[in-house]
């Protein structure tokens, strides 16, 4: 139960080993660190437009396109053919695939982006895992501390699992589709092929193939001051 590959195609990561022999998907988290510290091999072989900051210990792949206005701080490694938009914030640990997104006013840290995820628009992705073909819509956060700072389990259905991290945000397994405005609490499980709706405030486990929804009462009234003028 929890195992990496119920929740993620490892032939869609360059980065696989480190998921290799891990009892639960969040356990990579602990490992993130270290494997760039080894393996990391900086170099920009991708076409920067403008003037980028990035480190001396950042890797980009091929084909990937960085726009001025975006930080990549590292230590990262960035594969090929991604699209690094203005105002994006690489911090330190990020690890992206092939063919991934990272927008505008979007921040990073800590985190494993399989292949074609999407993080387009004004999103925190902190301690997370991002499937293969993930997307979350403007606005959603990944939120990876608790309130009270304690360790972060994960609500099992037989039982909270501790995971021995203080900071864990979500596993957003492969294709699953988080909706503009949601927030995604510390701890998160989500399944493949899962749909979030808009706006919605998650915490929990999320089997594969479920959709969340949130249903909001609506009220709409006419102003009786229409016209008048202030």
């Amino acid at each position: 139960m929890f195992s990496p590959d119920e929740f993620l195609t490892l032939e869609h990561t360059a980065h696989a080993k480190l998921f290799e022999s891990q009892k639960y998907v969040w356990d990579a988290l602990k490992q993130i660190a270290s494997y760039l510290q080894f393996r990391l091999k900086p170099a920009v072989l991708g076409d920067l437009v403008g003037k980028p900051f990035i480190s001396d210990s950042v890797f980009v792949g091929a084909g990937t396109v960085i726009e001025q206005g975006a930080v990549l701080k590292g230590p990262a490694w960035i594969g090929e053919n991604c699209h690094i938009r203005s105002g994006c914030y690489i911090r330190e640990n990020v690890i992206a695939g092939d063919g991934v997104v990272m927008g505008n006013s979007c921040e990073f840290k800590n985190c494993i982006l399989f292949d074609e995820a999407q993080v387009p628009h004004f999103n925190y992705v902190g301690d997370s895992v991002l499937g293969y073909k993930s997307h979350l819509g403007a606005g959603v956060i990944l939120s990876n501390v608790k309130l009270d700072h304690r360790e972060i389990q994960v609500n099992a259905t037989d039982g909270n699992i501790a995971t021995g991290l203080t900071k864990f945000g979500a596993i957003v397994g492969d294709r699953t589709e988080i909706g503009c405005n949601a927030v995604i609490n510390p701890g998160s499980v989500l399944g493949r092929d899962c749909i979030v709706y808009p706006g919605t405030n998650f915490r929990g486990v999320l089997p594969a193939s479920s959709i969340v929804k949130v249903r909001q009462s609506v009220q709409v009234l006419t102003r009786r001051d229409a016209g008048q003028v202030p």
